[in-house]
């Protein structure tokens, strides 16, 4: 298993319609997620600075990448760009998290 953290950013007057999209997550999405070898995703929201940290756990690295090729991710990143920071392709503005600790029950 693969784990993997970044961050990103929802706009400040975006936090509720961010959190109801992903309640909302289209099935196709969610397929296609578990389909490239998704195990767990967690997004957490930091109110005050309105950055999110992603926690992802993973099958496969070179699986996980192709993802980003597929018509249903670029679908909802346009989907996401009104609230979120994005690149020009509307693909979420992130940086990736080093792991320094981790700890689990054996």
């Amino acid at each position: 298993m693969i784990r993997k953290a970044f961050v990103m950013k929802v706009y400040p007057d975006q936090h509720d319609e961010y959190h109801k999209r992903h309640n909302e997550l289209w099935p196709e999405m969610e397929s296609m997620l578990k389909a490239h070898g998704l195990i767990q995703y967690n997004i957490y929201l930091d109110k005050e600075t309105s950055f999110l940290f992603a926690y992802l756990e993973l099958e496969d690295d070179n699986n996980w990448d192709k993802t980003a090729t597929t018509d249903v991710n670029k679908r909802w990143w346009d989907f996401m760009a009104p609230v979120m920071e994005t690149n020009p392709d509307n693909s979420p503005v992130s940086r990736d998290l080093l792991e320094v600790f981790h700890l689990e029950k054996e």
